[in-house]
């Protein structure tokens, strides 16, 4: 998608408020991998992206600015954590699984592409099948050949989804369940395995209507799909579009701790190292080329800093940019300016049971003065604190409702409302029910 770095920053000031160095920092870097694209072959394979650092408190939005950015351009991306993984030689998680991951999703997601392009041709096919097991159902009940009779009826109802728990029973492929064969590692297929054993084994099974489409329509897109083309695509998009957004990069990051489960610290840096510069991890969709995938490490950097990392990977992170914690401007905004804001979020919840949530200025002002109290009087956690605050604030509405049919209710939230229902929560502080 060619987008200008300022428009990269409008888009994603729909969903993160504040944090503009950190927005710029990831807009120049999507910016220049576009750039990068238009360039000649031998130049493209010289430059390499210039990996972000982001250091901030809990809550602020690092996570979520990665993951709308590849949101934004429909790339490869995965989040992973630091802490989970271990050093050669250590029990647990290596590093290659977070390029194995990655190579994961740009699968899925191209995957998804190319299933959508051959949608119309996978629906006509899958009503078919249905469709003949519909006819047998009917032929059931009525004890007469309906094929003729009913055939046309029959699909109409199965467009406008008048069957969809009506049970039928269809013919579809036996799909061999993922297992995990060491603790933490990736989860294999036993087809994987056996090879070609267990390929296109079939099963008759009962289902609703509803249920055998979907089969149906993920089989016929399936058998339309070339699938060596989209794992040669899906390698590609991984190689040039893939973001890895590596978290808690500061809990790895203590020097001189010799013993105990900190003993593997800094051995993960430096098998995350290679990783980071240019190498090659196998993958089963093929080997990939790290070279030119973009990495984002973020940490909250409260007792480790930036400088106790080692210093080549340091090095491989040229960019570095600090979030600041969140003003109670920054909570109004995010309680009416974002898109699919809590307030959104809650009056389309409780609109299910009748109840139209109405929230005035005064009302979101004191919320967000108690979210900024809370975090400065406990554990600061940025913009999860309004999660804590809105369930506190709506606990009585939320366990009435429902349960009938009724006109609906319009609850008018003003500050006094606000301040009614969360004097408990003001008063002792008590939040361990909520943060998790």
């Amino acid at each position: 998608m060619d987008l200008s770095p300022k428009q990269i920053v409008n888009r994603l000031d729909k969903y993160i408020i504040g944090q503009d160095d950190a927005k710029r920092a990831v807009a120049i870097a999507l910016r220049n991998r576009y750039r990068r694209a238009q360039l000649p072959k031998e130049i493209r394979e010289e430059i390499t992206p210039k990996n972000i650092i982001m250091k901030g408190p809990t809550g602020v939005g690092k996570t979520e600015i990665a993951r709308r950015l590849a949101k934004l351009v429909k790339a490869p991306f995965v989040k992973v954590e630091a802490t989970k993984y271990t050093e050669v030689g250590y029990v647990g998680k290596d590093v290659e699984g977070m390029i194995r991951d990655l190579a994961e999703c740009a699968y899925r997601l191209v995957k998804s592409e190319k299933e959508e392009e051959v949608k119309a041709k996978a629906t006509s096919a899958a009503e078919k099948r249905i469709l003949r097991a519909l006819i047998e159902v009917k032929k059931d009940e009525k004890g007469e050949t309906a094929k003729e009779v009913f055939e046309a009826n029959l699909l109409d109802g199965l467009r406008k989804g008048a069957y969809d728990n009506l049970v039928i029973e269809m013919e579809v492929v036996d799909t061999p369940q993922q297992m995990e064969l060491v603790p933490g590692g990736a989860a294999i297929s036993i087809g994987n395995i056996f090879g070609d054993m267990f390929q296109g084994k079939k099963k008759r099974r009962k289902l609703t209507v509803r249920e055998g489409m979907e089969i149906a329509l993920a089989e016929e897109a399936d058998k339309l799909v070339d699938e060596d083309a989209v794992k040669a695509e899906a390698i590609y998009r991984a190689e040039n579009d893939g973001i890895v957004f590596i978290d808690e990069i500061d809990k790895i990051a203590g020097k001189g701790n010799r013993n105990g489960a900190d003993v593997s610290r800094e051995g993960v840096q430096r098998d995350i190292l290679p990783i980071v510069e240019g190498s090659t991890v196998v993958t089963k969709y093929g080997p990939i080329k790290t070279d030119f995938i973009l990495f984002i490490a973020a940490g909250a950097f409260h007792v480790a800093a930036i400088e106790d990392l080692i210093p080549e990977l340091q090095g491989r992170f040229p960019v570095s940019v600090e979030l600041k914690s969140l003003t109670k401007e920054d909570f109004v905004r995010i309680l009416t300016e974002t898109e699919n804001s809590l307030t959104f979020q809650y009056g389309q919840l409780l609109s299910v049971d009748h109840i139209d949530l109405k929230f005035d200025a005064g009302a979101i002002e004191r919320i967000a003065e108690i979210s900024v109290e809370l975090n400065a009087t406990s554990e600061d956690i940025g913009a999860r604190r309004l999660h804590t605050v809105m369930e506190y604030l709506l606990e009585d509405i939320s366990f009435n409702a429902g349960g009938g049919d009724y006109p609906t209710f319009t609850l008018n939230i003003d500050k006094k409302y606000v301040d009614e229902h969360l004097k408990k929560l003001t008063g002792d502080r008590n939040l361990k029910k909520y943060v998790l």
